[in-house]
Formats: C-alpha cells, sequence, structure tokens
C-alpha cells in the first residue's frame, strides 16, 4: 500500500502541474456518467455517476486507504478513481503515463503522436481552401488539412506545432478556458482573428475590466457571497485581437501567428463561475462581431441579469471592430472594451438597451451559426436549467424569455435578490426547435444542448436545408426540417446515425449498439465546403455520403462516387421524415475534458 500511495503522490503531483481539472467523476470509456435513481455515498454528480452502489462502496474503501492529506490531491485522486478507467496524461508527444485503479503501469512510448486534447472549436479558413482551424479549451489554436471526402485520409494536425499558443493568458479549468475564435472575413489579406477566453486576474496581471455585477444593474459584487459559485470579478470574460502579419510573405499562407495582444476588445468580469457563452462570430452579410455572453451563472438567474438591459449578461452583442472608438466615445457610450457600435444597434430604437446588445433574455448560448444560404437565419442554442433545452432564431431586439421563460415554459426562479420580470411585462420571442430533458433519459439538470448548422453540403444531398443539433451528455442528434421554407416553422427528431465501415479512423460503437462512441458533443464545424463536423470528447467526426454507411438516399449519385462496402446496403425509402447521418472519425482525441455547461 505504501508503493501506491507513493505512486499516487508522484500522480498527483503531475497533474497539478497540469493544472488538470477534475470537477466531477468522467468516464474515461467515451461514455456520459449513467443516471442513477438513487444517489451515491462516493462517486456521485448530479444523480449521475461512472459506476453502481457496490463499485462505489469498493472505490471509498481505497480511497480512505490511501489517507490522502493535500485535499487537491485527494479531489483529483477521487475523480480518478470514480471514473473507473484509466486516465492518459500528455507528457510530450508520443509518450503518456497510464494510471489504471488501483496500479499504475508503465510508459508506453508507442502509441499515435497525433493526440490532442478535445477539440472544441472549429473555424474554417477564410481563404476558402480545404483547411481548418481548430481550438482546444486549454488555449491553443491549429490550423489542419481537411481530407477530401472519401480519400480515405485522416484530419492533417501537428499536435507540437500549434498556429498560436495562448495558454499564458487562458484560464483553464473545468468550466472556464478558450471559447471562441473567429477570423477576420478579410483574414487572408489582413492577418487579423480574434480569441474570446476566461482568464484569472489572480494569475494574470492583464485580466482586468469591470464587473459585470455593479450598481448600474443593482447589484453589489461585495455582497453575492461564496454561495452559487460566486466569485464576483476574480474571473473575466475577454475578447482581444491577435495577428499573423509578419510570419509569411502573406497571411494567406501563414502557419503560424504571434501570441500578443495587438489589441483588448472586450474584458467583463464575472459574478459567478458558470454560464460564460464566449462563442464570437462574424455576420456573413453584415461583418460585424457578435459575442455570445452568458447570464454569469448561479441557479436561476438570480439577479435577473438575462432580462436586465443596462447587464450585458445573458445577450448576444454586436461590435464593429474595424472602427476603434475615440475616447471620448468610449467615455460617453460606457463601452466595456476597444470597438465601435454599429449603428443600426437597437439602442437607436429602445433606449432602455446598452449599446452593445443586439438581443437579450438568454441563459447560456453554447454554439451558434447563420445559415450558409440565408444570413438572416441566425440560429443559436441555448443551455436550459432544468427541463428545457432550446434552439432559437436571433433577431434584432429579440427577447428570449430568460428567466421568465425556460423556452416555452414559465420559469420561477428558487431566489430573486435582483427581483423578478413580470411575465405580461414582455414579449418573448419563443424557440423554433428544442427538447426537454425527459426526451433524452436523463435526471434533471443532466441534459445541455450543442447547437450547429443548417446542413448545405451536397455530400448528403437527402440532409440539405436541415438544422443540426445535439445534446452535450446524451450522444444524441436531431434534425430539423423547415415547412414551409421560411416560414419560421420547424418539426425536428432524434435522427439515427452510424459510422462508415472505411472510417480513417477506428470509430469505436457504444456497447450493445451501432451509435458511435462520440462521447460528449461539445461543438459543430462548417468548411469552407459545407460539410458537417461534430466536435466529440472522443474525437472530430465529418459527415459522409449516405452509401458509405449502406444506407440509400435517392439522391446520391452513387455511379460517379468510389464504391460504397460490398455488404448490402439499408432501405431508407423516407429519407425526408427519416434522414441518417454518416460519420467518420478524422482525429483521434485521448485526453478527454469535461464542460459543465448545465
Amino acid at each position: 500500500m505504501g508503493r501506491l500511495l507513493a505512486s499516487a503522490l508522484l500522480f498527483c503531483s503531475l497533474l497539478l502541474l497540469f493544472d488538470a481539472s477534475f470537477s466531477h467523476p468522467l468516464c474515461i470509456d467515451s461514455t456520459a456518467p449513467l443516471s442513477l435513481n438513487t444517489t451515491l455515498k462516493f462517486c456521485s454528480y448530479n444523480a449521475s455517476s461512472c459506476c453502481n452502489s457496490t463499485e462505489d462502496l469498493q472505490l471509498q474503501k481505497q480511497f480512505e486507504a490511501m489517507n490522502i492529506s493535500d485535499s487537491r490531491c485527494a479531489s483529483v485522486m477521487k475523480s480518478i478513481l470514480c471514473a473507473l478507467s484509466y486516465l492518459q496524461l500528455v507528457l510530450h508527444p508520443g509518450q503518456f503515463l497510464y494510471f489504471a485503479t488501483p496500479l499504475f503501469q508503465q510508459i508506453r512510448p508507442n502509441l499515435a503522436k497525433q493526440q490532442i486534447t478535445s477539440a472544441l472549436i472549429m473555424a474554417a479558413h477564410p481563404d476558402g481552401s480545404n483547411r481548418a482551424f481548430f481550438a482546444s479549451q486549454q488555449g491553443k489554436i491549429w490550423l489542419a488539412t481537411i481530407p477530401d471526402q472519401g480519400s480515405g485520409g485522416a484530419l492533417g494536425l501537428d499536435e507540437s506545432n500549434p498556429f498560436v499558443d495562448l495558454t499564458d493568458e487562458v484560464y483553464f479549468d473545468t468550466l472556464f478556458g478558450m471559447m471562441g475564435i473567429a477570423f477576420h472575413p478579410n483574414f487572408a489579406q489582413n492577418g487579423r482573428f480574434f480569441a474570446s477566453f476566461n482568464c484569472d486576474k489572480a494569475k494574470w496581471s492583464g485580466c482586468t475590466g469591470r464587473c459585470s455585477c455593479n450598481s448600474d444593474v443593482n447589484c453589489d459584487p461585495s455582497k453575492l457571497g461564496t454561495d452559487n459559485g460566486a466569485q464576483p470579478c476574480q474571473y473575466q470574460s475577454v475578447v482581444a485581437e491577435y495577428t499573423a502579419n509578419g510570419t509569411a510573405s502573406q497571411p494567406s499562407l501563414a502557419t503560424s501567428a504571434k501570441p500578443t495582444e495587438v489589441r483588448r476588445i472586450f474584458t467583463m468580469g464575472l459574478p459567478y463561475t458558470s454560464h460564460h457563452g464566449g462563442q464570437i462570430l462574424f455576420g456573413p452579410a453584415d461583418g460585424y462581431l457578435y459575442l455570445m455572453m452568458g447570464d454569469g451563472g448561479g441557479t436561476g438567474d438570480p439577479y435577473n441579469f438575462s432580462q436586465n438591459k443596462k447587464s450585458l449578461l445573458g445577450k448576444i452583442m454586436r461590435l464593429d471592430v474595424d472602427n476603434m472608438p475615440s475616447a471620448a466615445e468610449i467615455t460617453k457610450l460606457n463601452l466595456w472594451g476597444n470597438y465601435s457600435i454599429p449603428k443600426d444597434n437597437p439602442y437607436e430604437e429602445d433606449t432602455g438597451l446598452q449599446p452593445e446588445i443586439w438581443a437579450y433574455g438568454l441563459r447560456n448560448p453554447w454554439r451558434c451559426s447563420f445559415d450558409s444560404e440565408r444570413p438572416s437565419y441566425f440560429m443559436c442554442a441555448d443551455v436550459g436549467q432544468d427541463r428545457y433545452e432550446e434552439v432559437d432564431i436571433i433577431t434584432k431586439d429579440g427577447n428570449y424569455g430568460w428567466r421568465v421563460y425556460e423556452g416555452p415554459l414559465l420559469y420561477t426562479p428558487p431566489d430573486s435578490p435582483g427581483g423578478n420580470t413580470i411575465p405580461s411585462s414582455i414579449s418573448p420571442i419563443f424557440p423554433v426547435m428544442g427538447y426537454t430533458h425527459s426526451d433524452v433519459n436523463q435526471k434533471e439538470g443532466s441534459a445541455s444542448i450543442t447547437g450547429g448548422y443548417f446542413y448545405r453540403s451536397m455530400t448528403d444531398p437527402c440532409m440539405y436545408g436541415r438544422y443540426l443539433y445535439a445534446d452535450l451528455y446524451a450522444t444524441a442528434l436531431w434534425a430539423g426540417i423547415e415547412n414551409p421554407v421560411d416560414s419560421g416553422n420547424f418539426n425536428s427528431s432524434k435522427i439515427p446515425f452510424s459510422c462508415a465501415a472505411d472510417s480513417p479512423l477506428q470509430c469505436s460503437s457504444l456497447p450493445g449498439s451501432s451509435l458511435p462512441a462520440l462521447g460528449y458533443i461539445y461543438s459543430f464545424g462548417e468548411d469552407n465546403r459545407k460539410d458537417i463536423y461534430i466536435l466529440a470528447s472522443s474525437g472530430v467526426y465529418r459527415v459522409v455520403r449516405p452509401s458509405r454507411c449502406n444506407y440509400t438516399c435517392s439522391k446520391e449519385n452513387v455511379t460517379s462516387l468510389a464504391s460504397p462496402s460490398p455488404s448490402s446496403p439499408k432501405s431508407h425509402a423516407s429519407q425526408l421524415s427519416d434522414p441518417c447521418n454518416n460519420v467518420v472519425l478524422l482525429f483521434s482525441s485521448l485526453l478527454l475534458l469535461l464542460l459543465g455547461f448545465v
């Protein structure tokens, strides 16, 4: 036991050195924690776990026998034991240290070299090529080459050589890190790109900004306390500008960028430790930068930030980053950084709004996108509280109801120090798609929507025009179809999906199922050919043509494509009512991250 304890403490030291975070059990077999009828004594998180009651008792005895005095190390070891599997910690490219309960194994150096942490963000290269950027929660951005459909190639990415490494600025923890990247529409000429991330002012002197909890919104940071995860202003949301200029003869050829900020666009202190949103996008029609911001955390948005028009929490902001403001403009409009306000932002008509706000009443917008065919369709998934996960069409000055409503359902907050909004006083815009937590068979609080894209590729012509979205935990995909077109009326349903037999990397399935073992679905991506990608804890997947998974799509011209698998095709007589997504694994990820979006 002494040898085991010494090994355990050594492993804890390595984990703490790498600033790893294990705030709740993580099943390292690429499956989400199981929903339980009872709460376990030792390994439990939101009524879910990776083990049963018998295993839970055994793990508790193992943990107690270790008698670890260091509280941080004890917390790490408990999370590892509760994972009921092995943890792979990257030491350097090609070498991993394995931990298997309860004994350590030797270092095995001959593993695949292309291993990165789960990609959280994808952005197509603005030059229109077959390249794309991928970013991790820790703060690294990679430039990757995407293989042609059917070529048999995997994603070309050198993990040891990121496009830019911002980990010195990014504060990484379970609920914090890099949240968004956006490349200027003219990046190929001007080299400008932007990153959205969280920072910790206790660890970085550059992490400074006004607190979003302030007298303007009837909130005193000193009185927040520490309940509900309150940490007023310690953690901040940042949007900063960087450049690839000077790293190549022209920006479109750049394979690296400078990690030094060119300009701080936006900084805002957070009241709590969750619901940061943080995605950034350039509008394809107007060229402005959209910033998605959550309500700041706390059960039920206790200070009603989302409905407060003077607060930037629970909002979608629209900023002009091409025209920098003067000092006088910053003071006059009380701006939070270096940006201008587009002239047609809704504050001109609604004088109660802060000038940055484009839409409000959101809880935690997690992955928004513009339809590449109809830019006016600005779709955002908004994570629910207890009952409902929603997809909204975002419009100028739109109020999406939170915390008066959770999706289409009235919501009563458990605590209201910031006051309430009377339902009859607002005109909420209800979601066009969504699902209840019972739809994914999850216990209360264990569902979290991940927004996607309208499918505009002809790779799967039977999927064309549908909006794809998923649940973070449930490994479930939905497709929404609008009928009639341009009506805003959608019908959505879960869709089956499977992994192609000729996937360039081995694509494992869930036990007793043909579903790919995606793990946690963090995000979606779209490349310049409009193909759709799933960014999951088990890797990066791409939607491929139906015949590769032995499904028949009447619109697919298989004669002009590579021959499908020789096994007999399955009949898919009604693709319009029962579409099938078919995916291949393009990049494998061995070090898993778990984001607590609920």
